[in-house]
């Protein structure tokens, strides 16, 4: 007895449906994590300061040596002195299909006097204009030479590798092969 080929399907199609189904299982329940279920993690970097850390350090009497002790190395010094410590932390988070977004930032700035001694305690919050955007040149500089094309890439150095015509093996010069023996 012949089966109709419509069950042989339904059933082929079943069998093919379940393991999808089994995966739902994984998932966690709507009402606890409605919005949670298909983002990526948060990834914290740099180096966070807290208020308590930044509460420590008292004007005009914590030195450079205290401040480290208390918070660590900056993460970034001032570019021509050492009067200006940096701290910079953020929070990123992997967007589907594309790079690392930044979700926030916090940079804490110690300011020290010429005696070591802090001078002043600056928290910068880029969403209110206390650090610049930068933005960079989209020029690039020429250098010497061509641009390569993906034939001369790929087959560039064909014949370039061989004995020398002095009978030494090696790899020819760019110019190729020299008359009289490479003298």
């Amino acid at each position: 007895m012949a089966r109709h080929p419509a069950l042989v399907n339904i059933r082929i199609l079943t069998l093919l449906a379940l393991p999808a189904l089994a995966g739902c299982a994984y998932l966690p329940p709507m009402p606890e994590r409605p919005r949670d279920v298909f983002t990526t993690p948060i990834v914290n970097r740099g180096h966070p300061v807290t208020e308590d850390q930044i509460a420590q350090i008292t004007t005009g009497v914590s030195t450079r040596a205290d401040v480290q002790a208390l918070l660590g190395s900056p993460s970034q010094t001032s570019t021509f002195s050492d009067n200006s410590w940096y701290y910079i932390s953020g929070v990123t988070q992997l967007r589907p299909a594309r790079s690392m977004a930044l979700r926030s930032q916090r940079v804490v700035a110690i300011d020290f006097n010429p005696a070591g001694t802090v001078a002043e305690i600056r928290q910068l919050d880029f969403t209110q204009g206390d650090m610049p955007r930068v933005n960079f040149v989209e020029r690039e500089t020429p250098s010497p030479g061509n641009e390569r094309t993906l034939m001369q890439a790929l087959f560039g150095n064909v014949g370039r590798i061989g004995p020398n015509p002095s009978g030494n093996a090696g790899i020819l010069p760019a110019g190729g092969p020299v008359a009289g023996g490479g003298r």
